[in-house]
């Protein structure tokens, strides 16, 4: 286990590689990724049950994840090599030609810690209710963990994964939502309101937690509590508030930076408030 102190030491070296990362190609999705990257580092540091240097598609004996808003995969990459997945110099070749780290993550590319594409929205909780009911067929008693963005909210499938997941009992699944109320085009009020997203899940037949996703602390006692939650018939929705581009002033909370990357000048402004901890890559 690690102190509070050290992931938090990960958390600002985790940002400084978003930043880096899209901005060198000028290209990709570091708004929502610096408003996840609390939660990444605590699931991969503190709470998923696996082993890095064995990492195989069927996950068999350990935990599974599933980044169902792929385009954040700035954050998923940088945490992932930093866990020892593959090499940290690899972030280096972000959404270039020929690299295994495209935008959006794929299986084709071979790159350990992903067991499906993703980004095309709504699809990911699907992808994680079939990985559950294979967990309860192979009596293997490890969980199912999924991430989704709010405004992936907005598309129907959604919908119908939450009413399978609570009819089918998927007890074993513990899904959350990154409610920072910016997408591509707006805000999600602007674009489609949500509502009250509680109540929503809770009608659907799930078991809803609230978490402040950029307070490391809270976010894993929260999934510690959503563990204690699961194998009583329901499964587990956890709504994350964040604040996109969170960690540099001039991006919190701004759907302006949901598919945009700094500029040089902006990169250096960015990068001198985040500190060097683990080492550029």
């Amino acid at each position: 286990m690690s102190s509070t102190a050290e992931l938090k030491k990960v958390c600002s070296q985790v940002r400084r590689d978003i930043i880096r990362m899209t901005s060198a190609v000028q290209s990709g999705h570091p708004g929502g990724s610096l408003g996840c990257t609390e939660y990444f580092v605590a699931m991969y540091y503190e709470i998923l049950r696996l082993d890095p240097s064995k990492f195989t598609m069927d996950g068999i004996g350990e935990d599974l994840f599933f980044l169902s808003n792929g385009h954040i995969s700035p954050v998923w990459y940088s945490v992932l090599a930093h866990r020892g997945f593959f090499p940290v110099k690899e972030l280096a070749t972000f959404r270039r030609l020929n690299s295994r780290l495209q935008g959006h993550p794929a299986t084709a590319e071979h790159i350990p810690g992903v067991r499906v594409a993703s980004g095309s929205l709504g699809q990911g909780l699907s992808v994680a209710i079939g990985a559950a009911i294979a967990k309860k067929l192979n009596k293997d008693n490890h969980i199912v963990y999924s991430l989704h963005g709010d405004g992936e909210l907005q598309e129907g499938q959604i919908w119908e994964a939450a009413m399978f997941a609570a009819g089918k009992k998927i007890d074993n699944l513990i899904s959350t939502i990154d409610y920072n109320n910016a997408q591509i085009d707006g805000t999600t009020e602007d674009v489609m309101p949500l509502g009250d997203l509680k109540a929503k899940w809770t009608a659907f037949g799930w078991d809803v937690l609230e978490m402040n996703g950029n307070n490391i602390e809270e976010v894993i006692a929260t999934i510690k509590k959503a563990q204690q939650h699961c194998g009583k018939g329901k499964p587990v929705m956890i709504i994350m508030t964040t604040k996109m581009g969170m960690g540099v002033d001039f991006m919190v909370g701004s759907y302006k930076w949901h598919g945009s990357a700094t500029n040089p000048e902006q990169t250096e402004k960015a990068l001198a408030q985040l500190e060097q901890t683990l080492g550029d890559y």
